[in-house]
């Protein structure tokens, strides 16, 4: 099977840079999934599972906001943040959810729009981490 080369990249550097068969990703628009020699596009990234496949084997990333670019078949994504799955602290982000969830409470009680506005994106972040955990460990 033709493979696509897929680059995902931080502020903190590369995390992943290798030869997939396909990769699956969290379009603002969509989920969307690309293989080898895809036609050119760019897309928004929301926050949520990245994965990717090579060789039936799965790998699953969390990444937060950014960038995807799709050009002679290489696949790069310009992202805030990604984790892998298998290295996400499931405890963690439970906590990270539970406190979202009460902040979320407090601040639909309240007008302050920047506290909810914070409070959704912890929440999201703090589900996409569970979800992503879970399907690595699947």
């Amino acid at each position: 099977m033709a493979q696509i080369q897929l680059e995902v990249v931080t502020p903190n550097g590369a995390v992943v840079s290798e030869e997939v068969d396909i990769v699956t990703a969290p379009g603002v628009g969509g989920e969307f999934g690309v293989l080898a020699n895809h036609a050119p596009f760019l897309s928004t990234i929301k926050t949520g599972t990245l994965s990717f496949k090579r060789d039936r084997t799965s790998k699953f990333l969390m990444v937060t906001g950014g960038f995807a670019e799709v050009s002679n078949n290489k696949i790069t994504f310009l992202v805030e943040s990604a984790e892998f799955g298998n290295d996400i602290d499931v405890d963690r982000a439970m906590r990270a959810k539970d406190r979202a969830e009460k902040r979320l409470t407090q601040a639909q009680q309240a007008t302050e729009k920047i506290s909810r506005v914070r409070a959704e994106a912890a929440l999201q972040r703090a589900m996409a981490r569970l979800r992503t955990a879970e399907l690595a460990r699947h």
